[in-house]
């Protein structure tokens, strides 16, 4: 198993930050990986939204790392996690009223509507409700900071890092045999490599800067405003 790590810098580059192996997807290996990061240069103090897949793992890993900085979970992986608490006849309302919430810009008005879903919930499935109280407030992140458009569709999810992914998985296509785990992590960074080389600025890079600031204003607001620098790291999606 691999964890791997993707940035986007302020100026919309993805850029291949990392990958540990180990067992299972756990907060120790979670917690390597991004102290790997910290030692090989990435600035903790520097403005950064994490995304994540909603793994439990990782987010504590994000925090023993990173502290209390913001996360963004990726609206896909929860609305499947909610779905898998519903039958089939109740997911369509609940999927409709969850979505009609991710596309609100007002962020205590989205939050009371997916507050109110899990309050009825409650009563009818208390397993969906919990899995939507479950880092609720965290899938409306880029709508507290007042991210819109083309860039909160690419930051509203792991879509970016799961692409490459994708990448990885069809260079390894061929492999037959795995001898170890070393090459478990050379044939990966192959594939992350070779993902590097088909990247494209994401969509709605302009308001990159915009959100950086939005970041740091709101991890240092007793300190004086300082510009982004042009190649921060704004985004890691885990």
């Amino acid at each position: 198993m691999m964890i791997v790590a993707l940035g986007i810098t302020t100026q919309g580059v993805k850029v291949p930050l990392g990958l540990w192996e180990g067992s299972t997807e756990n907060a120790t290996v979670a917690t390597a990986l991004l102290s790997d990061l910290v030692e090989r240069g990435l600035d903790p103090e520097q403005g950064m939204l994490f995304v994540l897949d909603g793994s439990k793992a990782l987010r504590k890993a994000v925090r023993s790392v990173f502290g209390e900085v913001p996360v963004q979970r990726c609206l896909w992986h929860k609305e499947r996690n909610v779905m898998g608490h519903l039958p089939e006849r109740d997911r369509p309302q609940v999927k409709a009223r969850m979505r009609r919430a991710w596309r609100e810009t007002d962020y205590p008005r989205a939050l009371e509507q997916l507050t109110r879903l899990a309050g009825e919930l409650d009563h009818t499935h208390p397993g969906a409700a919990g899995s939507l109280r479950e880092g609720m407030e965290e899938t409306l992140t880029v709508i507290r900071f007042g991210i819109k458009g083309k860039l909160r569709r690419t930051l509203e999810s792991t879509n970016a890092a799961e692409s490459m992914i994708d990448t990885v998985r069809r260079t390894q296509r061929n492999v037959k045999r795995w001898s170890s785990g070393e090459m478990g992590l050379r044939w990966t960074a192959a594939g992350m490599l070779e993902a590097e080389k088909q990247f494209r600025k994401v969509i709605g890079y302009t308001d990159l800067p915009r959100l950086a600031v939005a970041i740091e204003h709101g991890l240092h607001l007793q300190q004086p405003h300082t510009a982004p620098t042009q190649e921060a790291a704004i985004a890691i999606t885990l």
